[in-house]
């Protein structure tokens, strides 16, 4: 098919000019996110100054890497310092945390830390992300010597297993990837070890699945006995339905499918239990009645990366069940959490600019049931960036950032009825870093890497403390929660670091791996398609491969790629099957590399941002009279 050049480029070049105007209006828009202190019923006063293309010199842009760097390291030496072998850091006291067994009812430290050595494997394949293969290598050995899953503590399934389980076989991945493209981070004489203790894990945590009705798993189980003592009967529908990437992983290393059927059996379960109104799930669901006990729908805690998992599972897996349950689930999300106008029309002068936003809504009526949204809820814009439907990922995206300007950090809970927070403290959260960072690799315009930087230097401001970053426990006054949870060195500080990194591996070869939902890295590997029980493929025994496809998937991937638009495999072309076109075809620009070529070209062109200014002022002053003052844009 054709490539109408015209039509993409005027698509990148209106994403370019809209990103880079809402960078030049920041100021501007913060004063629509009151803090109690200014009159917030006029509109803002002064001059919305033209459009400005804003660079990043490289000179900044390594500069940076070598903050995002330092700011790991600080971190992590000191963990590894006055925490290790605990779970967790207290950055104040410059000691170790684990697991609570005096109050065993703590459940916000004792879902997460089990006493082994939490923060360590959590971080493994950040220290390959970061270029150190020896400290890589001596972290194995570490953890292979002193992590064991018999301490008896009771933890949630669903932490165990993003955090933990996913480290592990993230790491054994790295370290028996046969190419090696991050250098030799293989420690000696290593035998799987890491692999053998994800085993341990999976199977202590496979009684949460057992005496259900429904299949969906006990949300807590303990690693020796079983399922505690009158433990609870109701779990969000994110603990439930985001096992199947790590479980279904282990599997198909193992050969063993009992892993991934049951972490299957849960995601149909919710599926079935759907509303057949609007299509949506709830937050929260009784195990043995298969009842809804949480009705409220939204994209954020309780439900999040339950839809990240139907679309990054297909991806990884091929699973063609997965990739129909997100497209009809995102669907429903599309019609009855999102309101206000596509970002597509805002973004082009079109439509009446309500501001779009993604509200919590009732399950079964999409009736809005509360007027707040909650920081986990900007990790969609990750996924729709995966699904293809950019557009929107800019403005999900754009709205968390300008809540991020407001306070220099990103409240728990923002309430955008009465414009300002009201769940006040934030644990260094990645959220807004990945999607900065994904959005960046979608579109490779400058303003994201503004984002991080601003990011980066409000952390190093609010939250760094004596022996590590501290959790901010009110973003009003910046006070400081003794606590520095696992996935900032995990998560936010790899995102941050990949921003900046151009030349790192997982940047040159992005097509080729998926970031689990805690920042794992597992790489698209066409044997991890086959169940080994059903093809009698060698578990575990994943061969070299030149390229994303193998041989015996060429006629398959020939016949999809037909199915694809060239705009949109050179547009977006992230889910697996544009990717594996892409590859196939041999492309000498590359997908992300033809995104780059037209970011240069538009870059160059002198545009009157007078219309923009316009159209930002009509997004939030909701005023159609001042948007109709503007012509379409191009």
């Amino acid at each position: 098919m054709k490539v109408d050049l015209w039509r993409l480029l005027n698509r990148f070049f209106v994403m370019a000019a809209a990103a880079n105007f809402l960078y030049n209006l920041m100021p501007y828009v913060m004063l629509f996110l009151p803090d109690g202190r200014q009159n917030h019923t006029e509109p803002p006063s002064g001059h919305f100054p033209p459009m400005v293309h804003e660079p990043f010199s490289e000179e900044r842009r390594i500069q940076m890497k070598n903050e995002a760097r330092r700011m790991f390291y600080w971190g992590y030496d000191n963990y590894m310092q006055h925490a290790f072998p605990y779970d967790e850091l207290n950055p104040i006291n410059c000691s170790g945390r684990g697991h609570d067994w005096e109050k065993p009812d703590n459940v916000n430290i004792n879902d997460v830390l089990g006493d082994y050595s939490l923060t360590l494997v959590d971080t493994l394949d950040t220290l390959v992300v970061m270029g150190n293969n020896s400290e890589f290598m001596k972290a194995v050995q570490l953890v292979m010597n002193n992590v064991t899953f018999g301490s008896c503590a009771s933890v949630q399934v669903f932490e165990a297993t993003i955090r933990v389980l996913g480290g592990l076989l993230s790491a054994h991945l790295l370290i028996t990837d046969p190419e090696q493209p991050f250098g030799d981070v293989t420690p000696p004489d290593y035998s799987d070890g890491l692999l053998k203790l994800a085993h341990d894990l999976a199977t202590r945590l496979l009684p949460s699945f057992q005496n259900t009705t429904t299949g969906l798993p006990h949300p807590r189980v303990n690693l020796c006995h079983g399922i505690p003592p009158n433990g609870l009967l109701e779990t969000c529908t994110a603990g439930a339905g985001t096992l199947t990437l790590e479980f279904s992983l282990l599997s198909r290393l193992l050969g063993d499918p009992v892993y991934e059927s049951v972490a299957r059996r849960a995601v149909r379960a919710l599926w079935d239990h759907r509303s057949q109104h609007t299509g949506l799930v709830g937050n929260v669901i009784n195990i043995d009645t298969g009842q809804w006990t949480g009705r409220m729908s939204g994209l954020g805690a309780g439900v999040d990366s339950f839809y990240e998992y139907l679309l990054k599972s297909h991806i990884l897996f091929g699973e063609q069940e997965d990739l129909e349950m997100f497209n009809q689930m995102y669907d429903s999300i599309m019609k009855h959490i999102k309101k206000g106008h596509r970002c597509q029309e805002i973004l082009t002068g079109m439509g009446t600019f309500n501001i779009p936003m993604y509200v919590n809504v009732d399950y079964n009526t999409g009736r809005a049931v509360n007027s707040w949204i909650d920081s986990l809820a900007v990790s969609f814009a990750g996924v729709q960036i995966l699904a293809g439907d950019l557009d929107e990922a800019i403005c999900t995206h754009a709205l968390y950032y300008f809540i991020w300007r407001k306070y220099g950090a990103l409240p728990e809970r923002f309430d955008w009825q009465n414009k300002m927070p009201n769940v006040m403290f934030y644990p260094l959260r990645p959220e807004l870093v990945e999607s900065t960072y994904l959005l960046y690799q979608a579109t490779q315009n400058p303003f994201y890497l503004h984002v991080g930087s601003d990011i980066l230097r409000s952390i190093e401001e609010h939250a760094k403390d004596r022996c590590g970053y501290a959790t901010i426990h009110n973003v009003l006054d910046k006070s400081h929660e003794d606590r520095m949870e696992s996935f900032f060195l995990s998560e936010t500080c790899k995102y941050l670091y990949l921003l900046f990194d151009t030349d790192n591996v997982v940047n040159k070869q992005f097509a080729q791996y998926v970031f689990t939902t805690e920042g794992h890295l597992i790489k698209i590997n066409p044997d991890l398609r086959r169940k080994p029980w059903e093809t009698g493929l060698q578990p575990g025994c994943f061969g070299a491969r030149t390229r994303a496809v193998s041989r015996t998937n060429e006629s398959i991937v020939a016949h999809s790629c037909t199915f694809y638009p060239d705009s949109k495999r050179h547009s977006l072309p992230l889910t697996q099957e544009l990717l594996e076109c892409g590859v196939q075809q041999d492309d000498p620009l590359g997908p992300l590399l033809f995104s780059l070529a037209l970011h240069k070209l538009v870059s160059s062109i002198d545009v009157d941002g007078g219309c923009f200014d316009l159209l930002l002022q009509a997004w939030y002053l909701d005023d159609e009279v001042l948007a109709g003052s503007c012509p379409a844009v191009l």
